[in-house]
């Protein structure tokens, strides 16, 4: 024979008042926030990168991700030849050129060697 105490302990826990996706709102605003203010930016600023680097072309000067700067002689496919010095060119990937550098940086960059 059943006695209440059985009974009672085999029923269903109650439910909380929102069910069960009412607990996965905060963590669904937080990815939200996450995305429209982390993840999103880095993707635009990322694609606009990409693209001023496709655009380069012979004779534009660029600043690498180690803070070399040099002049592209060649593009390649995948890489370009950069002329870093007098005699010393290099190939680099299209991922290492961090971004082109202004015309007005190369003639003050120039000027501001002193004669080395």
């Amino acid at each position: 024979m059943t006695t209440a105490l059985q009974v009672f302990a085999q029923a269903p826990a109650p439910t909380p008042a929102g069910g069960g996706f009412a607990s996965f709102v905060p963590l669904i605003l937080i990815f939200a926030i996450f995305y429209f203010l982390m993840i999103r930016p880095q993707q635009r600023k990322e694609k606009e990168r990409k693209a001023q680097v496709a655009a380069l072309r012979a004779g534009a000067r660029v600043l690498f991700c180690g803070g070399m700067v040099g002049t592209i002689e060649e593009v390649r496919p995948t890489s370009f030849l950069i002329r870093i010095c007098d005699g010393a060119t290099v190939e680099v990937v299209r991922g290492a050129v961090e971004m082109p550098m202004p015309e007005g940086a190369a003639a003050a960059e120039g000027a501001g060697q002193g004669g080395k």
